[in-house]
């Protein structure tokens, strides 16, 4: 069985759902709430796993009753937290999620700086058994030293260059062998507010392989020097919260199957768009058989 080698950060989320995102202070009554657990490369796990191959995670997580919560729901997909560190005295990974009656989602996440940052811990050696890995950009350090590790090795690796404020991410982007940036990452990286330029100009100025995700117009990436866009599949959306999390874990479980990219961003936008018909950012995460069933029923 392939395997996948994800780092970087783990939250628990608690989710509101409302009629509307609020626009002004005031007291607002939730239509339900649930809490699960949430992170871009915690989540992209979940998804390989749900996929059917074999995944470790290494992050952060504090000594306290989140972080349990954070581990068990994990271990309970099947990934292996062997190597995810609990840090004594610290606080994990919290976050307030508002989700409207259309899927858009409102977040407020706290970070905790106690969750050191230092990344010597890494067990690096295991980059041998390794096919893929992937990283997201909010714990720096520590997917600073795997993506080089990684392509001092030849692995294949997948940077979800998501929007970072006050990190310059440009040692990880320089790094990755794969670079999916979503709409605003792609802009704070180039500094172009123009979304084809800023495509251009990364896609020219990188070694790596680069794409773009812009929420319902789907995902972009140059080929022969022309943009190409496989669109979101049109479904019933519930609840956006981990589509691209689940994207970015999708992608990574193609490149271990030997996809071609068309088919692999075809795949992988199948699994985010059947990912939103369900509350919570895991809930929805499909299995390969229901992925497959999916892409069938829509040639």
């Amino acid at each position: 069985m392939s395997k996948i080698i994800c780092l970087g950060i783990a939250v628990l989320d608690q989710i509101f759902t409302l009629p509307d995102l609020p626009e002004k202070a005031g007291k607002y009554f939730a239509r339900d709430f649930l809490e699960v657990g949430g992170g871009p490369a915690s989540t992209a796990a979940v998804t390989a796993a749900r996929l059917g191959t074999d995944v470790e995670f290494w992050g952060r997580v504090g000594d306290d009753n989140v972080g349990d919560r954070i581990i068990s729901e994990l271990n309970a997909y099947g990934v292996n937290t062997r190597f995810t560190k609990r840090i004594n005295d610290a606080h994990s990974g919290l976050s307030a999620v508002l989700v409207d009656q259309h899927g858009e989602r409102l977040i407020i996440n706290r970070a905790n700086p106690g969750l050191e940052s230092d990344p010597s811990w890494l067990p690096l050696e295991r980059l041998q058994t390794g096919d893929v890995v992937l990283v997201d950009s909010r714990w720096i350090q520590g997917a600073e030293v795997i993506l080089n590790k990684a392509s001092e090795k030849g692995l294949i690796s997948v940077l979800d260059a998501d929007s970072t404020p006050n990190e310059d991410i440009s040692p990880l982007v320089e790094k990755a062998s794969h670079v999916a940036f979503s709409k605003n990452g792609l802009r704070e990286y180039t500094g172009e507010t123009d979304f084809e330029s800023a495509l251009y100009r990364a896609s020219t100025t990188l070694d790596s392989w680069v794409c773009a995700t812009d929420g319902a117009r789907g995902t972009f990436w140059i080929e022969n020097n022309e943009i190409i866009q496989i669109p979101a599949f049109k479904v019933d959306v519930i609840d956006t919260l981990g589509a691209g999390d689940a994207f970015h874990g999708a992608l990574a479980y193609c490149l271990t199957q030997k996809f071609n990219i068309r088919q692999a961003i075809r795949f992988s936008n199948a699994v985010a768009a059947i990912k939103c018909t369900k509350l919570g950012g895991r809930a929805g995460i499909p299995t390969r058989t229901e992925v497959d069933q999916f892409l069938t029923e829509r040639k």
